[in-house]
C-alpha cells in the first residue's frame, strides 16, 4: 500500500487472488474528504434547551366575580367557563370579546354548572346546571345572548357529549350523542335558527352494569353503502365501542340482540375521561383515564368494513400505562384529569402536570403552576382545544395556557431507543438524525455478522461516519462481498452531480466484481458450464452493473481493468455498451463466430464503415452468412466490398459450390439496379472464369440502362470485357462485344472461327449500312468457299446455296472471284442464268420508268400553259373583305397601293378560289396586323423595296435611266412582287391558318386598354338624386 505524504487520502483496497493487496489511492487536498462529514446545522440541536410544553397565565380572574370555576371547555380559540353560581362565561380570543349568561335565572337555591361542552368549531355549547331543584341542560350558540333550555333532558345529569366533527356546521349541530349519569345515551340535534332542539332520541342504556357515562367520542366515515358511525363511551370501569351503518338510531338498535364490545379495567378513579387526538379532522389515537391505568391505542376507521353487523373492534396497537411509572415513591397517585397530544399525555397529579411520552411511557417534563389563586386547592382540571392545538389548566379563578413547542422533535430518538427504526426514520427532521438511526442499525447488523445488511445501512450514512472508516471496517473483516454491496448502495445514494465520486466508486466496484469472478473460477472449474451456479449469477449481476454504470465508468480504465483480469467476454460486453463495436466484432472473428459478428454489424447504431473493414475476414469465415447479411443491410455500397469479394474469389472453391460473391453481385445488379462499373466488371470477370459461358452470355445480352432516358445499355467497360474474354477464350462473348462496339468486321471474322451461323447472325445485325453489310456477307461467302471442310466442289455448291440466304444482297458475280480459276461451270450455271434474267428484268423496268417520266413531263408542260391562261369572273358589286368597298372601284378614288400599278381604271386586288376578294392594300394591312411580328416586318420590307423600285420606274419613264440599267431593275421588281404575293396571298386570310390562329387572340388588344378604361362606370362622389320609378299598374 502506497501513501502520499501531507495529503489526506482515500484508500480503496481489494484483495486479489494473486495473494497481494492492490490499493488505488486518490489524493485530495488537505482538509478535504471524498465524502464530507460535517452535517448541516440541525434545528433540533438549537431547540435542545427549550421545553416542549410551557405554561402561561392566560386569565387571572376568568370567573369575573360570578362564583368560582367548576368546569371549562374549549374549541376554536374560545373558552367556555362554568361557575359555582350558575353562570356561563365565554372568552372568544379569536375575536377578542367575552359574554356572560346566567343559567340560574328562575331557579331557587344554589345552582352550580356541572359540566360545559363546546364543539371543536366553538359555535355550539351545552351546559348542565345542578341544584336543589334537580338538573337542567341548556343549549347556547356563540351568537346568542340568552340560553335555550332542553326541556326533554330535565332531571338528567349530562356527563359527556360526543360531537359529529365531520358533519357539524356553524348553524347546526347535526347528530350529537349525550351520556348521562344514569347510564343512558341519547341523540340530540339543534339548529341555531330554531331556537330549540329538533329532536331528542333514546339510543342505549346500560343494564348489565349500570354506571354513569363519563366520556363520549364519535367519528363518521363515508362508505360506498352509506355513512358508518364509530362511537366510544367510557364509564368508571369500562370502555364500550359501537359501530354500524345508517343512522345512530339504527346503529344502537342493532345492539339489542347482540353483545356490546367493551374493555373492563376495574379500579377507582376520581374522574374517568376519554380523549381523541384529532389530526387533519380525523381521530388517530385515543386515551382512557381509567382506574387501572391509561388505556390507549390507535384508531383505524375503515380498516375492517366487510361485516355489516358492526361487531368489529376499530382499536389497534393497544397499551396500558401503569400509574406506578408516574410515582417516585411506593404510593401510587392517580391523575385527576388528563389531556392528550400527538405524542404525550398531560396528567394532572395534585398541583402538577406531568408530561408523559405516549410511546416510551417516560416522564419528560413536569409543569408547575406557581401563580394559582389558591395554592391549597391547586389546579382543578385540564381541557384541550383540538382546533387551535392548545391545552388549558384551570383552578377556581384562573385559566392557564399550556403551549406545545415542537413535541415531535425528539421522537426519532424515542423510537430509536425502542429499536423501532422505521418509526424513528419517519420522525427524523434532518440528515444528522437519519444518519444516527442508520448507524445504530448498521452497527447492530455488523455485530451480528450480517454484513450485507450492515453494508446497506452504512451506505445511507452521509455525515457522522466517513467513507474511509466504513470501507476499512469491511476490509479488516475480510468481507469483500459486503464491501461490494456497500459500494453499490453508496452509488444509489449519491447525487448525479457527484461525478468524481461516482466514477471512482464504480471503478472500485468493477474490480471487486472481477476479483469475485476469478475467485469463483479458482474454487470451482465447472462453474462455467453450470447455469445455476453462483458464478453465472455473479456474471449476470456484473453485466447488469456494467450496463447501469456505462456512462460513469471511465472507458479506458475499465477496459484495461477487464483485460488485465482476462475477462474477455465481459470486455466485449462492455465494449458493446460503450459503442466500441470494432472490438466486439474483432473478438467474434477471432472466435470464428461470424454470425454473431454479423448480428453486431447489422445494428442501426453501428457505423457502416465497419462492414467494409471486416468484410474480407467475414466472407472468408462464412461466405453464406456474410452475403445474406450484406443483402439484408440497407445503404451498403457494393463498390467498397469489391476488395473482399476479389479476395474470396481468388480462393479455390468446389465445382458444385454456390459462388456467394456472384450471388451478391447478381442481387446488386438485378435487384438493386446498381450502375457502378466496378461491380459490373467484377461480375463479368467471375462469369468469364466459369466453365459454362451461358451466364456470361446472358449477362452481356442484358440491358441494364433501360430506365433513364438516353441511358447506357450497359455499365461494364467493354474494352476490359473484350480483353478478359479473349484471355479466357470466350469467343462467343468476344463476338457479342465486338458487335456491341460496332466492330462488325472483327465480330464476323471472329465468329467465322467459331460457327458460320453465328457469323451470319452478326452480319444480319447491320441494317443501316448496305455496303458494310455486303462486305460482311462477302467475308462469310469467301470463308464458305475457301475454308469450309469438304471438297472444293462441295464448297462451291454451299456458296451457291448461301446466295439464297442473303435475300439478293449478293449475286453470283460477287462471289465468282472466290472460285478457283479452273472450276466446272455446271456447278453454278443455274446461278449465272438466274442472274442474267434478273438483269434483263431490271433493264425492262428501267425502260418503263423512263417512259412514265417522259409522259409526266409532257403533262406538266401542258398544265403550265393552261395556268398562264387561267381567269375568273368577278361581279361588279363584289366587295373587299376588309374595307367593304367595291373591288372594281377606280384606282384614283381608292388610292394606288405602294409597289402596284393601276390596271386600267381599277386598283390592284387579289381574288382567292374560295371567293373572297381583297384590295391589295387592304390585304397587306390585314395580314400585317394579324400575323406574327417577324412576318409582318418581312412584308413591310418587301413593300418598301417595291415602292423604291416604283420611283426608279418613274425616273426611267422620264428618261433619267439608260435602257441597260432599266432591264435589271424590272427583273428585280418582278421578283419582289412575286415574294410579296407569296407572303400575303399564299392562302385566303379568312379561310386559312391565319384565321385559325386568331381564335387564341384576346378580344381586346393591349393597346386598347385605355379605351376600355374610358368605359368604366365610376361611383359618384357628389350628391346623388334618387329617381323613383313609377309603380307598375
Amino acid at each position: 500500500m502506497m501513501w502520499v505524504s501531507d495529503l489526506n487520502l482515500v484508500a480503496v483496497a481489494s484483495l486479489l487472488p494473486r495473494g497481494h493487496v492492490a490499493v488505488a489511492c486518490f489524493s485530495l487536498p488537505r482538509d478535504r474528504r471524498l465524502f464530507p462529514r460535517a452535517p448541516p446545522l440541525s434545528p433540533s440541536l438549537m431547540d435542545q434547551g427549550r421545553q416542549v410544553f410551557t405554561v402561561d397565565l392566560l386569565e387571572r380572574y376568568a370567573a369575573k366575580g360570578r362564583g368560582v370555576i367548576t368546569c371549562v371547555a374549549a374549541g376554536n380559540d374560545a373558552i367556555v367557563i362554568g361557575t359555582s353560581i350558575g353562570w356561563v362565561i365565554r372568552h372568544d380570543f379569536g375575536v377578542g370579546n367575552s359574554n356572560e349568561i346566567d343559567l340560574s335565572v328562575g331557579r331557587s337555591g344554589d345552582q352550580s354548572i356541572h359540566r360545559v361542552f363546546v364543539d371543536p368549531g366553538g359555535s355550539h355549547c351545552i351546559a348542565t346546571v345542578v341544584g336543589h331543584g334537580g338538573a337542567e341542560t341548556f343549549y347556547t350558540h356563540a351568537k346568542w345572548t340568552k340560553p335555550r333550555i332542553l326541556s326533554k333532558l330535565k332531571g338528567l345529569v349530562v356527563n359527556a357529549v360526543a360531537w359529529n366533527k365531520q358533519q357539524i356546521t356553524e348553524v347546526s349541530t347535526k347528530e350529537v350523542i349525550i351520556g348521562t349519569e344514569n347510564g343512558q345515551l341519547l341523540e340530540l340535534a339543534v339548529d341555531e335558527k330554531d331556537k330549540k332542539e329538533k329532536y331528542i332520541k333514546f339510543l342505549f342504556e346500560l343494564t348489565e352494569l349500570p354506571e354513569a357515562f363519563m366520556g363520549l367520542q364519535m367519528e363518521t366515515a363515508s362508505m360506498i353503502n352509506g355513512t358508518r358511525y364509530y362511537v366510544m363511551a367510557v364509564t368508571p370501569t369500562r370502555l364500550y365501542s359501537f359501530t354500524g351503518f345508517g343512522s345512530l338510531e339504527s346503529v344502537f338498535s342493532g345492539y339489542l340482540d347482540r353483545t356490546v364490545h367493551f374493555m373492563e379495567l376495574p379500579g377507582e378513579i376520581p374522574n374517568s375521561e376519554l380523549h381523541f387526538f384529532i389530526k387533519q379532522r380525523r381521530a388517530v389515537h385515543f386515551a382512557w383515564l381509567s382506574g387501572a391505568g391509561i388505556y390507549h391505542g390507535g384508531l383505524n376507521f375503515g380498516g375492517q368494513q366487510s361485516s355489516s353487523s358492526g361487531n368489529e373492534n376499530f382499536i389497534e396497537n393497544k397499551a396500558l400505562l401503569d400509574y406506578s411509572k408516574l410515582s417516585e415513591g411506593a404510593e401510587v397517585v392517580k391523575p385527576s384529569s388528563m389531556a392528550l397530544s400527538e405524542f404525550h399525555f398531560l396528567l394532572l397529579l395534585g398541583n402538577k402536570v406531568k408530561v408523559v411520552n405516549r410511546i416510551s411511557e417516560n416522564i419528560i417534563e413536569e409543569l408547575q403552576f406557581d401563580q394559582t389563586s389558591d395554592p391549597s386547592k391547586g389546579i382543578i382540571g385540564l381541557c384541550s382545544d383540538a382546533m387551535a392545538g392548545l391545552f388549558y389548566a384551570y383552578d377556581e379563578n384562573s385559566i392557564f395556557q399550556v403551549s406545545i413547542n415542537d413535541e415531535g422533535r425528539d421522537m426519532w430518538k424515542v423510537y430509536l431507543d425502542m429499536n423501532e427504526y422505521t418509526a424513528a426514520l419517519v420522525n427524523c427532521r434532518d440528515p444528522f438524525q437519519r444518519d444516527q438511526v442508520y448507524l445504530v442499525q448498521a452497527e447492530a447488523a455488523f455485530s451480528s455478522k450480517d454484513y450485507f445488511r450492515a453494508a446497506s445501512f452504512y451506505a445511507k450514512i452521509n455525515y457522522i461516519l466517513s467513507f474511509e472508516e466504513v470501507t476499512l471496517k469491511f476490509i479488516s473483516a475480510g468481507e469483500q462481498d459486503a464491501l461490494r454491496t456497500f459500494l453499490l448502495r453508496k452509488l444509489d445514494n449519491l447525487e448525479k452531480s457527484d461525478k468524481c465520486q461516482i466514477t471512482m466508486i464504480s471503478t472500485w466496484a468493477t474490480e471487486l466484481y472481477l476479483d469475485k469472478i476469478n475467485r469463483l473460477l479458482l474454487e470451482d472449474d465447472s462453474a462455467l458450464g453450470n447455469n445455476n451456479s453462483e458464478y453465472q449469477s455473479i456474471i449476470k449481476e456484473f453485466r447488469a452493473f456494467l450496463s447501469d454504470s456505462k456512462d460513469v465508468l471511465d472507458e479506458t480504465t475499465t477496459m484495461k481493468l477487464l483485460e488485465s483480469y482476462g475477462s474477455v467476454e465481459e470486455l466485449v460486453y462492455f465494449a458493446s455498451l460503450k459503442g466500441q463495436y470494432e472490438i466486439v466484432v474483432h473478438h467474434y472473428i477471432q472466435q470464428e463466430v461470424a454470425k454473431k459478428a454479423l448480428e453486431v454489424l447489422q445494428k442501426p447504431s453501428v457505423p457502416i464503415d465497419l462492414q467494409y473493414k471486416f468484410a474480407p475476414d467475414l466472407i472468408s469465415l462464412d461466405a453464406y452468412e456474410t452475403v445474406e447479411s450484406w443483402m439484408a443491410t440497407k445503404n451498403l455500397d457494393p463498390r467498397k466490398l469489391i476488395p473482399a469479394m476479389m479476395r474470396y474469389s481468388s480462393e479455390p472453391h468446389a465445382k458444385n459450390e454456390t459462388h456467394e460473391v456472384i450471388k451478391y453481385l447478381e442481387y446488386c445488379v438485378h435487384r438493386l439496379h446498381n450502375e457502378d462499373p466496378g461491380v459490373h466488371n467484377l461480375l463479368l470477370s467471375l462469369y468469364a472464369k466459369q466453365e459454362d459461358d451461358s451466364a456470361l452470355l446472358r449477362f452481356l445480352q442484358c440491358k441494364f440502362g433501360k430506365g433513364p432516358e438516353n441511358g447506357p445499355e450497359f455499365f461494364y467497360d467493354p474494352k476490359y470485357a473484350l480483353r478478359l474474354c479473349l484471355k479466357e477464350k470466350r469467343m462467343r462473348a468476344c463476338v457479342h462485344i465486338y458487335s456491341m462496339m460496332s466492330m462488325h468486321e472483327e465480330a464476323v471474322a471472329l465468329a467465322l472461327q467459331v460457327d458460320s451461323e453465328l457469323a451470319m447472325a452478326e452480319a444480319d445485325k447491320v441494317e443501316d449500312d448496305e455496303d458494310l453489310r455486303k462486305k460482311l456477307w462477302l467475308m462469310i461467302a469467301k470463308h464458305v468457299v475457301e475454308h469450309e471442310k469438304g471438297t472444293k466442289r462441295e464448297n462451291i455448291r454451299k456458296a451457291i446455296a448461301f446466295l439464297k440466304e442473303t435475300d439478293g444482297l449478293l449475286k453470283i458475280e460477287d462471289i465468282l472471284p472466290f472460285f478457283p480459276d479452273f472450276a466446272l461451270i455446271d456447278d453454278f450455271k443455274e446461278a449465272i442464268c438466274s442472274s442474267l434474267e434478273d438483269y434483263n428484268k431490271q433493264i425492262e423496268q428501267l425502260k418503263e420508268e423512263m417512259n412514265d417520266a417522259t409522259r409526266g413531263a409532257d403533262n406538266i408542260r401542258n398544265d403550265i400553259s393552261a395556268l398562264a391562261q387561267r381567269c375568273t369572273i368577278i361581279d361588279r358589286d363584289e366587295e373587299c373583305g376588309v374595307c367593304r368597298r367595291k373591288i372594281l372601284t377606280a384606282g384614283r378614288e381608292f388610292g394606288t397601293g405602294r409597289g402596284y400599278t393601276l390596271v386600267g381604271q381599277m386598283a390592284p386586288f387579289y381574288i382567292f378560289p374560295c371567293g373572297h376578294a381583297f384590295h391589295a392594300e387592304c390585304l397587306i394591312a390585314h395580314v400585317t396586323r394579324c400575323t406574327v411580328d417577324a412576318h409582318a416586318e418581312y412584308i413591310l420590307d418587301l413593300q418598301k423595296q417595291l415602292t423604291l423600285m416604283g420611283s426608279e420606274a418613274r425616273r426611267e419613264s422620264n428618261g433619267t435611266l439608260s435602257p441597260e440599267e432599266s432591264i435589271p431593275s424590272m427583273i428585280t421588281v418582278d421578283k419582289l412582287r412575286s415574294q410579296l404575293d407569296d407572303a400575303i396571298a399564299s392562302e385566303c386570310p379568312f379561310c386559312g391558318d391565319l384565321m385559325i390562329r386568331e381564335i387564341a387572340l384576346p378580344f381586346i388588344h393591349p393597346e386598347e386598354e385605355q379605351h376600355v378604361l374610358s368605359w368604366e362606370i365610376k361611383p359618384s362622389t357628389g350628391n346623388q338624386r334618387n329617381i323613383s320609378l313609377p309603380a307598375s299598374a
